[in-house]
């Protein structure tokens, strides 16, 4: 990691970011409404892994947002991409290493709770890990303890302010938990039932090993779905990816003013 960390602040001036932002699938445009100060490639960057989903423009931004310092990924990595768990949450150890405090996961996901449209906001409380673990392994006693506590996974103070921040806004917003699985498939009929029938309000190819990586090195975690297909009897139909990034799009500005105003309540 050092090889990366020396590069980044050798590119950036020793920029240190007070937030992380993990911009989902669809969802990159965030970056737009950053002041931006630097942009690096994830493939100028060393030892850095590189995005091969084509909606991923795969670069590491930092600027300011709602005057914070913010370093966000355009873009992110996904197990069924073929990388390692380890590679997967490589970026997350990064920019806790560059000062971040805090962290925001966005993705796009299936719902599977039936009282859930697409274009739903949902923001996360909790999540089911169906994924190989990214802290098994060799522990790293300077990254965190070998059993971290997931006690609370994502940050209640944030969550209570992002609801009232959405009533603010008139927002439609929902809460609930998120499923992890490999992918690249979407899930059949009984998968969705399965995720349901344990809890699962969405589901998702990502942001759980990222949130695992960040609780381990104690930095607080907040985590936005948005719903851009459904899992539900009588609504699942065929879906690709450019009907996955059309939706996600189409509702990201409600997520977009959410984080902003997010950003600005905690220092």
């Amino acid at each position: 990691m050092n090889n990366t960390i020396d590069f980044i602040e050798a590119q950036t001036g020793k920029y240190q970011p007070e937030w992380g932002i993990i911009l989902g699938t669809g969802l990159g445009q965030l970056a737009n409404e950053i002041s931006i100060d630097h942009v690096l490639e994830y493939a100028d960057i060393p030892d850095f892994p590189v995005s091969t989903v084509e909606s991923h423009k795969g670069r590491l931004i930092f600027g300011r947002l709602s005057g914070r310092k913010v370093v966000a990924m355009q873009g992110r990595f996904h197990y069924y991409e073929g990388y390692t768990m380890q590679q997967i949450v490589f970026p997350v150890r990064v920019m806790k290493a560059l000062g971040i405090q805090r962290l925001i996961v966005s993705n796009a996901s299936g719902g599977v709770n039936p009282d859930f449209e697409i274009g739903d906001l949902m923001i996360i409380n909790d999540h089911i890990n169906l994924l190989p673990n990214p802290l098994i392994g060799a522990n790293d006693d300077s990254l965190g303890p070998r059993f971290p506590d997931m006690s609370q996974p994502y940050d209640r103070r944030m969550i209570a302010a992002a609801v009232e921040i959405a009533k603010r806004l008139e927002i439609p917003y929902r809460v609930g938990c998120y499923v992890g699985l490999s992918g690249p498939t979407l899930e059949t009929p009984a998968e969705y039932r399965y995720i349901r029938i344990i809890g699962g309000d969405t589901v998702g190819m990502s942001t759980v090993p990222e949130i695992i990586a960040a609780r381990h090195a104690s930095i607080p975690c907040f985590a936005v779905s948005i719903i851009t297909d459904l899992g539900v009897e009588g609504k699942i139909k065929e879906v690709s990816l450019a009907d996955v990034v059309a939706a996600a799009s189409a509702a990201e500005p409600k997520m977009t003013a959410l984080i902003k105003e997010l950003i600005q309540i905690f220092c």
